[in-house]
């Protein structure tokens, strides 16, 4: 048997490396073509304006470590009169502001959180 016969690393490599860029470019396109579509979609949704309640808050936090920085998304479920919650992305400030217990008037397009008024006390 010489050096040539059978296994090469090299040939291999030539295979899987391609494959691995055309994978990784695959997901990138997924990733950007279903963005495309909530953006679309929720632009196609009525902006609706409907009183509910904060029953939930959540974050969820992705990197971190010694040397990396840490990415925090905030979520805050909304209960609406007929039961139907409903989950919705907001950013850090408004994440800050809501309680749970909150009631008040919910302004969303499809899965698009533009705000929450909270009712007066007593009122």
């Amino acid at each position: 048997m010489g050096l040539n016969d059978g296994f090469d690393l090299f040939d291999i490599m030539s295979i899987i490396i391609p494959v691995f860029f055309l994978f990784l470019g695959g997901i990138i396109l997924f990733t950007i073509i279903r963005g495309i579509k909530v953006w679309s979609n929720n632009n196609k949704q009525p902006r609706l304006n409907v009183e509910a309640i904060v029953v939930s808050k959540r974050t969820e936090v992705s990197g971190g470590g010694a040397d990396s920085h840490s990415s925090t998304w905030y979520y805050v479920t909304f209960q609406f009169e007929s039961g139907d919650r409903l989950e919705l992305s907001v950013n850090g400030r408004e994440f800050g502001l809501l309680a749970e217990g909150d009631v008040g008037d919910l302004d969303f397009q499809g899965t698009r959180y533009h705000g929450f008024t909270r009712n007066q006390a007593g009122a």
